[in-house]
């Protein structure tokens, strides 16, 4: 499993002072602890701070990559910061994320020509994150075409199918469960590309809920068993790291 660390984020509470302080030692402490327990990558968010962010990315990355040697994963909805955060970046870096989106896909596809780096692609477009895995499925092969078009591998390719909270969960009307769609689309991309990574934000699963930990648990044999092969979580927990 490719573990792509997930706690330096600056939507969670704890995070988002350390960042607008510029605080180092606790990023770094972050980091290490992250790639200590067994991370392959360090996801770097500073998606919080709209003022400033490509800036802001930048010093994420530079200061996660003084203190470990591990790759990051720039995890921004602006385009302008994760070039911000390519630039500065030692080695090959992940960008988290690409979408079916037109707008992000005109953006980020110079910008991924150019620097070859690992992508993760979320099955979503302009219409939003489809009900069907039909639809998903099909936004997914439009991604990994494009990608390969300027020169990403399937293999340096992270298909998200789009892990939504089970609580959330609306069936009226609907043939499928969100939670079954991203089986059957992880069950689907395995079997037409077997060299694509699956992956998720597993911890999405759970919100809203109890137990989480128990629940991301669960989910994640269920996603293992479909496919996956990466995810985004907490690699504190033991318990999950040990699946």
């Amino acid at each position: 499993m490719i573990v792509i660390g997930e706690l330096i984020n600056s939507t969670r509470k704890n995070v988002r002072p350390a960042i607008e302080q510029r605080d180092t030692a606790a990023i770094q402490k972050m980091a290490k602890d992250q790639a200590e327990a067994g991370a392959h990558f360090i996801d770097v968010n500073s998606g919080h701070f709209i003022e400033g962010e490509p800036e802001l990315l930048q010093w994420l990355v530079q200061t996660v990559q003084a203190a470990v040697d591990l790759p990051c994963a720039l995890d921004s909805p602006r385009t302008s910061a994760i070039e911000a955060g390519l630039e500065v970046h030692r080695g090959q870096a992940m960008i988290n994320s690409i979408t079916g989106e037109s707008e992000r896909m005109q953006a980020l596809l110079p910008i991924i020509a150019k620097a070859k780096p690992k992508v993760v692609a979320l099955c979503m477009d302009d219409t939003g994150i489809p009900n069907s895995t039909q639809a998903r499925v099909a936004i997914a092969c439009k991604l990994i075409d494009a990608l390969a078009g300027v020169g990403v591998p399937n293999s340096d390719v992270f298909v998200d199918p789009c892990v939504l909270p089970v609580s959330s969960a609306d069936l009226e009307g609907k043939a499928e469960h969100p939670g079954e769609i991203v089986v059957n689309v992880m069950r689907a991309l395995k079997a037409q590309y077997p060299e694509v990574h699956l992956s998720g934000g597993l911890s999405n699963v759970s919100y809203g809920l109890p137990k989480r930990k128990l629940i991301n648990r669960a989910a994640c044999l269920v996603y293992m068993a479909a496919g996956m092969d990466a995810a985004i979580i907490d690699p504190l927990d033991e318990y999950l790291m040990s699946l």
